[in-house]
């Protein structure tokens, strides 16, 4: 099971981040020109929120059930901040992961309730942006285990 989780993880990133791009590049080019707010934004808005939701789940069964390294870190988890790869999984690689979420939720809810339509492409451009700099520096790039 936890093979399998994993390697699901971690090819789910890239979809996460397919998704994140292409948000962030329509919402970009509509803000620039002013353009209305179409399916197109809203789907790929959509996707990417969807995805980061996946991605979480499939992230804390690994971090609360099947991580080896996760599990050590519960045991000791003094000795866990000492040690920079079980404090990446423990800590940092979560919180910076939750943050993002939050900030895809805001952002994709802040598109459905303003009115105007270039300050939903604004409103996705900024959160979107953001919880993609988040997901970039907490990706484990060098790491195939969680």
């Amino acid at each position: 099971m936890y093979t399998g989780l994993l390697h699901t993880h971690n090819m789910f990133r890239w979809l996460i981040l397919v998704a994140a791009l292409l948000a962030i590049i329509f919402s970009l080019a509509g803000w620039v020109k002013k353009a209305p707010w179409t399916k197109k934004e809203k789907l790929t808005g959509l996707l990417f929120l969807i995805f980061m939701d996946i991605q979480f789940l499939a992230g804390a069964a690994l971090y609360a059930f099947y991580s080896p390294i996760t599990q050590a870190a519960f045991h000791d988890f003094g000795a866990a901040m000492k040690n920079s790869e079980m404090r990446f999984y423990a800590v940092e690689h979560l919180t910076m992961m939750l943050i993002a979420l939050v900030l895809v939720h805001i952002g994709r809810a802040k598109t459905k309730k303003i009115e105007a339509d270039w300050k939903k492409h604004r409103a996705a451009v900024l959160f979107f942006t953001v919880a993609l700099i988040i997901i970039l520096s907490a990706i484990p790039w060098s790491r195939d285990m969680i």
